[in-house]
């Protein structure tokens, strides 16, 4: 490599590492990125506020900094991000990481299963409140500038979420690179009323001293455990953060953290408590009243803004963990839909976008303010947290390599201080902190039901296989044939489909020719029709084995990729070829038992899954679906 081309390379790299850095500021810290909006002002407001007083300020902001720099610098923008899987971050991949490493210790694996899983569940809650607090605080200042656009505050909000979720389809990349700049621009105001509070009071600056947050906790441990609530809304994102890792890498989301992100974030808190010391009153809104009059409205607009963005983090997270669970077997098979030619992590499932729509539209109707939302949030995402590092440990410590002490320390401290928030998030349990955890416990229900159900029906069809290489001797010579080719749908190139042994026991006979399909999914986002079939002759001429690659960008067409058979001589004629698809159910319980609507939930997920036909783009007049009633 010549010198020249080596200075283009890595102008290349630094060119791809900014772009990416500016489009993850776009949509992996939107969240955390708005906390500043409601969480300083919670501590001191609601059912649990703290008497407002200049040491109570100063131990609030300390307990905001130490915090995030706990949980959020050191545990998931430097530990966590190390534990990828393939690339793919969010609890469900570290949940698969987890469970392949403990194969072996079924216990253990089983233990590791229902922590992935219900975490997962509880981020799905945290990815439906995400969007209406922060779009509700956003809006909210309307009414501090003036009271008239108080009854506008929740119309305009659901027409801002409206707007939102109908974009997602342009692509988290687009997003990014759409939202990036406005975030940039977000953070720098943040940093800039901050500062020019703090200059005014720099007597705040004393919440940098852990000793404020040490001495409430020692004097006032009641007050503390309740307050630490509200602390905590100042790190929702965080899990975001790391399910979002996918679409952009972990190196990018480091490099916007310590450069930008949080040093702006805690130069507003801390401007915010300056504000708090000078006026005591200004904490009916103090991150609004941080501005001049005269910017106060740019500044709700801006705000409006960044918290739309800040939505963008939990609804990319929810798309990533979607497809995670599809692909561990947790869900039906969803559409999705790649939107990046180089980012196999961005994609966009329409059936959860508009679902999710519709909940969060319910969940302003239902709460109508930010405050009131405040109290349904936190325990659905710390939750999650104390599940991620639960999860850590278990890797770190079945790894070959045994960890370091420091770190199980380190990690052990981080999990403690988290199983706090946790319990302190919990008090807000019947003030609205159930919604969340309804949902989690629903989702889970769900997941769990599913891959039990496929469990079953894959052991019961794994009884049936036949061997492909012996296929002439289970079917021989004399077995009648008819004109025509049969194409049978296989999800094991090495097995005989259960498919054609069922429409055997029926009807007696085979096709003059036979195809076994399975369909692959490469690691690639396209692939050259050159490259994409592979042929096994099982009979010639008779009985072939085909395997169809498809590139992650790529919907699967099997009449198109069937036709490219032909350079190896085999033609398909539309209408002499018949597509043969397998559909197991399970049966109505004989008897009402404990159980027996998991069974019945089973049954409705499969009814309402994507037909496989036309997820396939078969053509319809040539396709008969056999299915097999399992009792159990």
């Amino acid at each position: 490599m010549t010198r020249d081309s080596r200075v283009r390379t890595a102008s290349k790299g630094k060119s791809s590492l900014s772009v990416l850095t500016l489009a993850a500021l776009g949509v992996v810290y939107g969240d955390i990125g708005t906390s500043p909006l409601y969480a300083f002002k919670e501590a001191f407001n609601g059912s649990h506020a703290l008497p407002l007083n200049d040491a109570n300020v100063l131990a609030v902001l300390s307990m905001i900094f130490w915090a995030i720099t706990l949980v959020v610098s050191l545990k998931y923008v430097t530990i966590v991000l190390r534990f990828d899987n393939g690339g793919e971050g969010g609890i469900l991949a570290l949940f698969a990481l987890a469970a392949r490493l403990v194969r072996q210790r079924p216990r253990l694996a089983s233990a590791v299963a229902m922590l992935g899983i219900f975490g997962a569940s509880l981020f799905y809650g945290d990815a439906l409140i995400t969007p209406a607090i922060s779009v509700l605080s956003a809006v909210e200042g309307l009414s501090v500038a003036t009271p008239a656009f108080e009854h506008w505050v929740v119309p305009v909000t659901i027409g801002i979420i409206v707007g939102l979720f109908a974009i997602q389809s342009r692509g988290t990349g687009a997003m990014g690179n759409l939202f990036g700049p406005i975030t940039v621009l977000w953070f720098i105001v943040l940093a800039a009323l901050g500062a020019v509070s703090i200059a005014q009071t720099p007597a705040v600056l004393a919440a940098l001293d852990p000793r404020h947050a040490l001495s409430f906790a020692l004097h006032s441990p009641g007050l503390t455990f309740l307050v630490m609530g509200a602390v905590f809304l100042a790190m929702t994102g965080a899990e975001a953060l790391y399910a979002d890792m996918g679409h952009f890498g972990p190196v990018p989301i480091r490099l916007a953290w310590f450069s930008l992100v949080f040093p702006a974030l805690m130069i507003n808190y801390f401007g915010q408590g300056a504000l708090a010391l000078r006026d005591p009153l200004a904490m009916k809104n103090p991150f609004y009243l941080l501005a001049p009059q005269e910017l106060l409205m740019p500044l709700v607009v801006l705000a409006t803004v960044a918290t739309v963005i800040a939505s963008q983090a939990t609804i990319s997270g929810a798309f990533s963990v979607t497809q995670q669970a599809t692909r561990l077997g947790y869900l039906p098979r969803v559409p999705t839909r790649h939107t990046s030619e180089t980012e196999r992590g961005q994609i966009y499932i329409p059936q959860v976008n508009w679902a999710m729509l519709v909940l969060v539209i319910l969940l302003v109707l239902e709460f109508k303010t930010s405050s009131a939302i405040a109290a349904a949030y936190g325990i659905a995402v710390s939750g999650t947290m104390v599940l991620t590092t639960a999860l850590i440990g278990v890797v770190a410590w079945v790894l070959p390599a045994r960890p370091n002490p420091v770190f199980l320390a380190v990690l052990a401290l981080v999990g403690l201080v988290e199983l706090v928030f946790f319990a302190a998030n919990a008090t807000k349990f019947l003030d609205g902190g159930w919604f969340p955890f309804a949902c989690g416990l629903v989702l889970f229900v769900m997941l769990t039901t599913w891959k039990r159900a496929e469990t079953v029906l894959a052991a019961h069809e794994a009884r049936r296989r036949v061997p492909v290489e012996d296929f002439l001797k289970v079917f021989g010579p004399d077995i009648p044939r008819v004109p025509g080719t049969a194409v049978y749908l296989s999800p094991d190139p090495k097995s005989v489909p259960t498919v054609l042994m069922h429409n055997f026991k029926h009807n007696k006979v085979l096709h003059e020719r036979i195809v076994f399909l399975t369909i692959t999914d490469a690691d690639v986002p396209r692939i050259d029709d050159r490259e994409r079939t592979e042929l096994n002759v099982i009979e010639p001429g008779h009985v072939f084995q085909v395997s169809l690659l498809y590139g992650f960008m790529e919907e699967p067409d099997v009449p198109q990729g069937l036709r490219l058979l032909k350079h190896y001589g085999i033609v398909f004629e539309t209408e002499q070829t018949t597509f043969f698809l397998g559909k197991s159910t399970i049966t109505r319980a004989s008897k009402p038992g404990l159980f027996t609507w998991r069974r019945e939930l089973f049954r409705w997920m499969q009814r309402n899954s994507p037909a496989t036909a036309e997820y396939f783009k078969l053509i319809p007049g040539r396709v008969v679906e056999l299915g097999t009633r399992i009792t159990i």
